[in-house]
């Protein structure tokens, strides 16, 4: 009896042994999970929630307080692309806004009749669900949450990745993960959703900052860009040039703010510069749910001259990108030559400390604060601008923890994966064929202005705004998702993906990053399931589940 006793305890054991942690002095035991999620973007809530459906234990450690990215911070006027080529979680999720916009006391500021469709009502796979593409950010929110709720997956937020020490990697495993709290994660799967990258980079995966020289990849619109004008972001949509001195035309009285004195370097040649960020704000026009663009308290007039500058010009665009959406709110981008776009201030950004980033992101606010408030209350204005914009302001509503104002920045570029495959331009524009798509983009390829510089004529510039239409939609390789194997096998990055700086400017739209969660995610638990690197997954066998799980991954799959 003793010896059967013994036996049974030995088994026991050996059972719970694969699922035990070895924890620090004072630490209690923790299971093993299947799947640890870093970020609280929005690709990071599908990943977690694919890896939930596929019946595997799953944490989401989130450095953010709000889940949901940009998608829950102001971009609510989606950048789609195609709409027939977004499946799966990413699909559903539209499905589910638009149910929110079904439920009694949705429309508290506007009818819904005089919203009108507006890009949305397009039909879901089956015919039985509509989608909405365009609305307010307290709404994707709580999308996110009741989702994550629903489904009962762990998330712990404002954990901050130990991106110094963090990271344990073993064989070529990451095995743990440790926040700034203290608090350690184990895994036998991870996926980096962060926009940053900080989980890819601090585990030795290898990334770029900044544009590749166009030779790198054989590509024609990555690198500099000087002398290329498209969009409406640049300084030849007015009808004169614009001088960058204090005293037009004397150099000696020195360079109004927000200008580069450096040289642009030679076109098609790389850089370490990254696309601007601003932050996507989000206005109302009703007197019963705005608040007055607030004075920030280090504001400074001087450094909106060269927007002066140009309204003089005659430019009349302010308004130019107030997108609407539900509730008489908008979702408000950069426009013009000078906007909300912060040219030339995040350079350091993907690599700085989490300090760094901090005063970053505050420089940020505190300029693009500052612009509201110029054009709300500066006598320079014109007038006809001046007096319609006071009849806006912050949505009362909205970011109701943070001032009324966006709790996440627009990071439209920083670490970029170079992994088992990179995608580039040729790719997106049908020169090259893509292997073994996990899902499908189709927004045109766009980068935003990199540099604000003083020509060889002394007359200011906007530099790096691409714009180049796309075919058709294009396939997103498998390979853009996994770090090359001989560097880590067990980790998938969905976001931050293996793309060059012009390729990425179109992998980056919301919609995709919820795609290639669940991409990644699909990914990760089939080759935890057959114990195997993410690199040596069949993808016959990856494709068969992604399809069924509602992806498009051809043209042929895509949702008529």
């Amino acid at each position: 009896m003793i010896q059967l006793n013994r036996i049974k305890h030995a088994l026991l054991a050996l059972i719970l042994l694969p699922v035990l942690v070895a924890c620090g002095p004072g630490q209690e035991q923790e299971e093993i999970t299947d799947v640890i999620v870093y970020g609280g973007t929005s690709g990071a809530i599908t990943a977690a929630i694919q890896a939930k459906k596929m019946g595997k234990s799953v944490i989401v450690v989130s450095p953010d307080t709000h889940l949901g990215g940009l998608t829950a911070g102001g971009l609510g006027w989606t950048d789609t692309g195609k709409k027939e080529v977004i499946g799966g979680l990413s699909r559903e999720f539209y499905q589910r806004v638009y149910d929110k916009y079904q439920e009694e006391g949705a429309w508290k500021w506007e009818d819904r009749e005089d919203f009108g469709n507006k890009g949305q009502g397009t039909p879901a796979i089956d015919g039985a669900f509509r989608t909405m593409w365009i609305f307010e950010p307290h709404v994707a929110e709580e999308v996110y949450d009741e989702w994550v709720e629903e489904l009962g997956i762990e998330v712990l937020r404002d954990e901050w990745l130990d991106r110094e020490n963090g990271v344990t990697v073993e064989e070529g495993k990451i095995t743990a993960i440790r926040t700034l709290s203290g608090k350690e994660f184990t895994g036998k799967m991870f996926i980096d959703a962060t926009y940053e990258g900080d989980l890819m980079a601090a585990a030795g995966v290898s990334y770029h900052v900044g544009r590749e020289a166009n030779s790198v990849y054989g590509e024609a619109w990555n690198g500099v860009q000087t002398g290329v004008y498209h969009h409406k972001h640049h300084f030849k949509v007015l009808d004169q040039p614009i001088d960058p001195y204090w005293i037009p035309g004397d150099p000696s009285s020195g360079l109004l703010p927000r200008i580069s004195a450096e040289d642009p370097g030679v076109k098609g040649e790389g850089d370490n510069k990254v696309q601007a960020y601003c932050f996507r704000t989000c206005m109302s026009n009703h007197p019963d749910n705005r608040v007055p663009f607030p004075r920030p308290a280090n504001y400074d007039s001087t450094q909106y001259e060269l927007l002066v500058r140009i309204f003089d010009a005659g430019w009349r665009e302010w308004f130019g990108k107030f997108d609407m959406i539900p509730n008489r709110k908008t979702d408000t981008n950069n426009h013009g030559p000078f906007s909300s776009d912060n040219i030339g201030m995040n350079y350091d950004y993907p690599e700085a400390s989490y300090e760094r980033r901090k005063e970053i992101i505050k420089e940020h606010e505190d300029y693009q604060k500052g612009l509201l408030y110029f054009v709300a209350n500066d006598p320079r204005v014109p007038k006809e601008t001046q007096e319609e914009f006071q009849k806006w302001g912050l949505a009362k509503d909205e970011f109701t923890d943070n001032g009324n104002w966006p709790h996440q920045i627009y990071v439209r570029e920083a670490r970029r994966m170079i992994g088992s495959y990179v995608m580039t331009e040729n790719e997106l524009l049908q020169k090259k064929p893509t292997p073994e798509s996990v899902g499908m983009g189709s927004y045109t390829i766009d980068s935003h202005n990199i540099q604000r510089y003083v020509d060889e004529n002394g007359h200011v510039h906007n530099e790096g705004d691409i714009g180049v239409p796309l075919p058709q939609p294009y396939e997103i390789a498998y390979g853009s998702l996994v770090p090359k194997k001989e560097e880590i096998q067990n980790l998938v990055v969905p976001v931050a993906v293996s793309a060059s700086h012009i390729a990425f400017g179109s992998i980056r739209m919301e919609p995709v990053f919820m795609i290639l969660g669940q991409s990644a995610a699909t990914a990760a638990v089939m080759a935890m399931e057959q114990g195997i690197p993410v690199q040596d997954l069949p993808y016959a066998e990856l494709r068969t589940r992604l399809l069924a799980d509602g992806q498009v991954l051809t043209l042929e799959d895509r949702i008529q």
